[in-house]
């Protein structure tokens, strides 16, 4: 197989966006769009991938890191200009250079490879990745002769009324031989509307040479759709956003609403999975078979153990077991861990916290830098009182421990495995194992007090 190599054009700075985030960055499905389009790319086992960066471009390296190489396009001059800043890196080696703009991140890895094929089949100097639009004002046309063989491309406002009918529309994605790209670049000027130099004039250049320019049109014009301001970046979110639920509910999940129900591109979902309404599921998050997540849930980078339930709470950076059930109401933050067979409740709230085992929190509840052994529980209304307004403290809760409802655990504190804590409690040193600890003030009733009060 002849080497692979990929350019990717992410210089522009995307003012109709009207946004301070660098355009390519704006996420689609919780990624950024120039993530996604060097992700699909690399499933060609491509050589070498350069991305020509210009506005932004030490937070597109940041976010890419070793997956590219990068080159600068000081000055915006147009897509011409833009690949040849990769000539330095690409232009004496000997293979197959792809194109892709960085703002198409809907562009599927079957198609980039149906273009490779298409263009080694026709043994092309160049391919051009077209589609069919309904619309296609703002486009570039793509020209063919009486054959049916690509004669040119003309951007919109140099095309004639004549050509504006064309429906054919360039993608902005292209195969070239790699040589035959940096010869032809050479040969590209600016003496068009806008000034700039175009990379769809490589095409023409190499028509004219007499060598092979073909197309492969993209059956789903949808994936084409490149992003250039808030609005189609929607459209792209809502697109991916439906693949990726149909290629989960393919894999035996079910997603009751899949309009309601937003996924990331990098989850991952056991079969047999329900997801309810309203539910987010972010990042690299993993949760197992037969669960049952929502309505209105929002679970990011965290792990889900089989057949837990998480109901309308958020879980962030977080590791649940099996056979586990967190809320209605339940906030788990970063780095909660919770073992097998737990029970966090209504407006429990877990931070930074392991619970073992059969543990229960049931309700209103803060456990925070806690370590809390198997088969304790937790009353209603008890805390790990573990900050001091300068530094956080831990809470030790050993195996079977009872803790009453409204105990206050301050921090550092430990509570002996078998002890338990009479409610209303604060408990500000340890518990042996098998105490009984109570630590609040003995009642007193005044007799006919109340009398006075009246």
């Amino acid at each position: 197989m002849t080497n692979i190599f990929a350019v990717i054009l992410a210089a522009g700075q995307g003012t109709r966006m009207k946004s301070k985030l660098y355009k390519v960055l704006h996420p689609v499905c919780g990624k950024p769009m120039v993530e996604h389009v060097v992700e699909n790319i690399q499933t060609l086992d491509v050589s070498r991938i350069v991305t020509v960066v210009g506005h932004g471009a030490e937070k597109v390296k940041d976010q890419l890191g070793e997956k590219s190489e990068y080159v600068i396009q000081q000055e915006q001059l147009g897509t011409a200009h833009a690949v040849i800043q990769a000539e330095s890196i690409l232009s004496s080696l000997e293979g197959t250079t792809l194109v892709v703009c960085g703002d198409t991140p809907l562009i599927q890895p079957e198609t980039m490879k149906a273009l490779y094929e298409h263009h080694n089949n026709q043994k092309a100097k160049a391919t051009i990745l077209t589609a069919v639009a309904g619309n296609p004002t703002g486009y570039g046309r793509v020209l063919r002769d009486e054959n049916g063989q690509v004669s040119q491309i003309v951007e919109q406002k140099d095309a004639t009324p004549e050509q504006q009918l064309v429906t054919e529309i360039n993608t902005g994605t292209y195969c070239f031989d790699n040589k035959a790209l940096f010869e032809a670049l050479k040969l590209v000027n600016n003496e068009n509307a806008q000034g700039e130099y175009y990379l769809p004039d490589v095409i023409e250049i190499l028509q004219k040479q007499g060598e092979i320019v073909s197309a492969y049109t993209c059956a789903n014009f949808d994936e084409t759709l490149g992003v250039n301001d808030r609005v189609a970046l929607a459209q792209a979110e809502e697109l991916m956003r439906a693949r990726i639920n149909e290629k989960h509910m393919r894999n035996g999940v079910t997603i009751i609403n899949p309009m309601s129900t937003h996924i990331s591109a990098d989850a991952q979902i056991g079969r047999d999975t329900v997801i309810k309404p309203g539910t987010i599921i972010e990042g690299h998050t993993v949760i197992g078979e037969d669960c049952i997540i929502g309505p209105n849930s929002n679970i990011v980078n965290s792990r889900v153990g089989d057949r837990t339930t998480v109901s309308n709470s958020v879980v962030t950076d977080s590791s649940i077991g099996e056979d586990t059930a967190v809320g209605p109401f339940a906030h788990l933050r970063p780095e909660s861990q919770l073992g097998n067979h737990v029970k966090i409740g209504n407006f429990v709230e877990v931070k930074k916290s392991t619970l073992g085992d059969d543990t229960k929190v049931s309700h209103l509840s803060y456990i925070g830098d806690a370590e809390v052994g198997s088969n304790v529980n937790v009353g209603c209304g008890s805390i790990t009182v573990n900050y001091d307004g300068k530094n956080k403290f831990k809470t030790i809760i050993e195996d079977d421990v009872f803790v009453g409802c409204n105990s206050n655990l301050v921090a550092p504190v430990k509570l002996g495995a078998g002890s338990f804590i009479a409610a209303g409690s604060t408990i500000t040193k340890e518990v042996p194992a098998d105490a009984l600890g109570i630590a609040r003030s003995r009642q007193e009733n005044k007799l006919d007090y109340a009398k006075k009060l009246k």
